[in-house]
């Protein structure tokens, strides 16, 4: 029989993903070109002691294109999720797909700012740079407005185009694609660190939102995250 806390925590914790990776080579294919490919991160909890720590999805997959990108999670197989940006458009779509529920939201530049509020930043850019997956990346210090005594550090490439994908998260700040850094939502905070990168091309249909899904307003799919607490 399932256990459905289990499948509760399972759901919440990658329902945290879905609202908080809205932001972000080697052995690489050649086929794609400067702004197109797909990149694999992995993923933990940043505090150990956090009751949901052991539940957090350990990987994600990065694809982009021009002026979108859509980030990919499945949580052991059970819980499927997405975040698709489009920067021109200005909005983010969020997808979600576990057994008979597929629904997704679409979140508008308002929606957006008051989110990313709750997670400001104070970003201070280097002039330290290091390789990572084969690319060149530059280092900033960060400090949470609302926490400032926690500090860390993130990296980000400006080589692979996409200088605006940041623009509709806290690290708008920062042109070009982070490879390593840290997000919170819903109380769960993750870290995220590149693996690997592939200079593939990327489908335009990669960037849509399946017509087998149901479009909900934003309180909609709040409520339905946070009745999984």
């Amino acid at each position: 029989m399932v256990n459905l806390n289990f499948i509760k925590k399972l759901l919440f914790v990658t329902g945290c993903v879905l609202f908080s990776v809205v932001f972000s080579g080697c052995g690489g294919e050649k086929s794609g070109s400067k702004g197109e490919g797909l990149i694999e991160f992995d993923t933990k909890g940043v505090d150990p002691t956090h009751p949901l720590y052991g539940f957090a999805p350990s990987s994600a997959t990065f694809k982009f294109k021009e002026d979108k990108f859509i980030i990919e999670m499945s949580t052991m197989g059970m819980f499927n999720t997405s975040v698709i940006l489009d920067s021109k458009a200005k909005t983010i779509a969020q997808t979600v797909k576990f057994l008979d529920i597929k629904q997704a939201c679409i979140e508008n530049e308002q929606d957006l700012a008051e989110e990313n509020a709750e997670y400001a930043l104070k970003i201070e850019e280097t002039n330290e740079t290091k390789n990572i997956i084969g690319l060149k990346c530059h280092k900033a210090h960060v400090t949470k407005l609302h926490e400032p005594n926690v500090k860390f550090d993130v990296w980000y490439t400006k080589e692979l185009g996409m200088e605006n994908v940041n623009a509709l998260t806290p690290y708008a700040q920062l042109k070009g694609i982070l490879l390593d850094y840290r997000v919170k939502k819903m109380g769960m905070e993750l870290h995220f660190s590149a693996k690997s990168y592939k200079a593939i091309k990327i489908p335009d249909n990669a960037f849509e939102i399946p017509a087998s899904m149901k479009i909900v307003p934003k309180s909609e799919m709040e409520e339905f995250i946070k009745n999984l607490q």
